[in-house]
């Protein structure tokens, strides 16, 4: 390998490139129109545009990454996390262009993206399991008939993908059936896939993983575990490492286990094997993410292992540069800084960060994709940075990082900085009996948050593209569309004001695409029932009727709404 295409943007798209100039490999970068002068842009060798505003049309379409690669001269391609790395397709496309996969085979990927053949490898070495079913669901009837059997809480999760996505966790059997069809919608906008299964529920558990590094041929590396406990819709927001609280018994059975499944189909490269831990010691097998997680730093702290790094070894055919499970050196704590609002929710909250202040000093890690200046977009993924603490013990590393939460200013959007000052004073985070678990931010911490204010709207970002010739040959020229609309002397498009006076309108919570319409126009309803659904930053946000009435659509299926945008009225 010499020249690697990264096929991903934001935080993990830096992290590869800075891990390209390190081992000595050219990093292509490639970008929607809006991310034209993101930071992975301008920090790589060399970048591609991909020619489109949507995930879709850009970090999701394989026939502009692989034009992309063609371009730059790309031999290799990195996935990163989200998007295409965890699809085969991609996978076989890109070795069938003839360039190296820096990954697992796509066979891999096959037989453990896919969550029902992977339980049904975990039941053949011998994994923990929860009950549930090793074949998609035909529709929510075969969830409301497995409720029925196995009692609830069940949850219903996509087969393919991760991160929270297309995963409904239901408690009352009337609403199996519309948790179902979320479960679908969330799926097929986040993998281009919809099939779901089923698997009973652990109420209040620890979710805890472990990082693997395997050569292709059947060995496996088990380089450490961490705990993911601290999630808010089921996706996470702070991660450590090692695990607290296991005893040697757990860490050795999950260590165990993970080598296991990963071995069983002759994984390559870098993954993670995720387990449910129940508060009666209970282990269940979860799932396999077949590639790098958001949270590897936390392990490569406590490992002294670059996961990147080894990830371009196995890619050469090197093979991992460790043979067993490097001793933890101290502990180390990961905090997702979201553009969130934690007092709305945890509602997105994109736009331009006017300022930031990172902190510094010993033992503090800052993975980021934004500068000053740089805007969030609410096309993509709400991480700003990723916060990263090490210390000699957890103790330190907790100190370390009130210290460096103090330091941390982030002035523009909405954030989750304050909440991770919050909870990391809690006795059930802190103290040593860590008493958190995958639902404990929702029931215990979110009354206590406070709201922050919205950031202004971002201006339209995009690119107008035109055709010119340069020494005879003609290419084609994009340009910011606000700079287009400056030179024409108006400046940038004025964003019509929502009509905050009229009682009946119905308010966007948050900006993005209207997905769907929960009630029929001109139907009668609630105050309090949910009327429509928005996807905004790979999130499901519903939008609930503010009052009592006739219901007045006001917005098409599939548009795009800015928040606070009128979308229908209730009168």
């Amino acid at each position: 390998m010499k020249k690697i295409l990264i096929a991903n943007r934001g935080e993990i798209a830096v992290r590869v490139v800075r891990a390209c100039a390190e081992a000595g490999y050219v990093s292509v970068a490639v970008y929607a129109d809006q991310d034209a002068d993101a930071l992975h842009v301008r920090l790589a060798d060399e970048a591609v545009g991909l020619g489109g505003t949507t995930a879709a049309d850009t970090y999701l379409s394989v026939d502009a990454l692989l034009r992309a690669a063609a371009t730059a001269g790309a031999d290799a391609v990195h996935p990163g996390y989200g998007f295409l790395s965890e699809s085969a397709a991609f996978a076989r496309a890109v070795e069938g262009a003839g360039l190296v996969w820096i990954g697992p085979s796509p066979e891999s990927i096959d037989a453990l993206g896919d969550k029902m053949t992977a339980r049904r490898i975990a039941q053949r070495v011998g994994a923990p399991l929860a009950a549930g079913t090793d074949q998609p669901l035909a529709g929510p009837a075969d969830a409301v008939a497995f409720a029925e059997e196995h009692g609830l809480p069940i949850a219903i999760k996509a087969a393919f993908g991760g991160g929270g996505r297309g995963l409904k966790v239901v408690r009352r059997l009337d609403e199996v059936a519309e948790a179902f069809d979320a479960a679908t919608r969330e799926a097929i906008v986040a993998f281009g896939r919809g099939e779901c299964f089923v698997e009973r529920f652990l109420e209040s558990p620890r979710h805890i993983e472990v990082q693997v590094l395997g050569d292709g041929v059947g060995g496996v590396v088990a380089v450490g575990d961490r705990d993911c406990s601290m999630q808010r819709r089921n996706q996470k927001l702070i991660e450590e490492a090692p695990a607290p609280g296991l005893t040697d018994d757990q860490r050795t059975r999950i260590h165990d286990a993970a080598r296991s499944i990963c071995a069983e189909v002759g994984y390559r490269g870098a993954g993670t094997v995720e387990f449910l831990l129940a508060a009666d010691g209970t282990i269940s097998f979860l799932e396999v993410n077949t590639r790098l997680q958001v949270e590897h730093p936390v392990t490569e702290e406590v490992a002294g292992v670059d996961l990147v790094r080894e990830q371009f070894r196995i890619a050469e055919g090197l093979g991992p540069s460790i043979a067993e499970t490097p001793r933890p050196r101290g502990h180390a704590i990961e905090f997702r800084i979201n553009a969130e609002d934690p007092g709305r929710g945890f509602l997105p909250s994109p736009g331009r960060v006017e300022a930031l202040r990172i902190p510094g000093g010993p033992g503090v890690r800052w993975d980021s994709g934004i500068e000053a200046g740089d805007a969030v977009q609410p096309a993509f993924d709400s991480l700003i940075a990723k916060l990263i603490v090490h210390a000699d013990s957890r103790d330190d590393a907790l100190a370390r990082a009130r210290r460096a939460l103090r330091e941390l200013e982030v002035e523009g959007p909405a954030t989750v900085i304050g909440f991770d000052r919050l909870a990391i004073d809690d006795p059930a985070f802190a103290t040593g009996s860590f008493a958190v678990h995958t639902q404990w931010i929702e029931s215990s911490l979110l009354p206590r948050l406070e709201v922050q204010l919205r950031p202004a709207p971002i201006e339209d970002a995009g690119l107008q593209r035109f055709p010119v010739e340069i020494d005879g040959r003609r290419v084609m020229l994009g340009l910011p569309t606000a700079l287009l609309a400056g030179f024409a002397g108006g400046g940038a498009a004025a964003v019509p004001a929502s009509d905050a006076v009229d009682p009946a309108a119905l308010h966007a919570p948050v900006p993005g695409t209207l997905v769907r319409w929960l009630v029929d126009d001109g139907t009668e309803v609630a105050e309090g029932t949910q009327v429509a659904v928005l996807d905004a930053m790979k999130m499901e946000t519903p939008v609930i009727a503010h009052r009592a009435g006739a219901l007045a659509h006001g917005a098409e299926v599939g548009s795009m709404v800015a928040a606070d945008a009128v979308i229908g009225r209730i009168g």
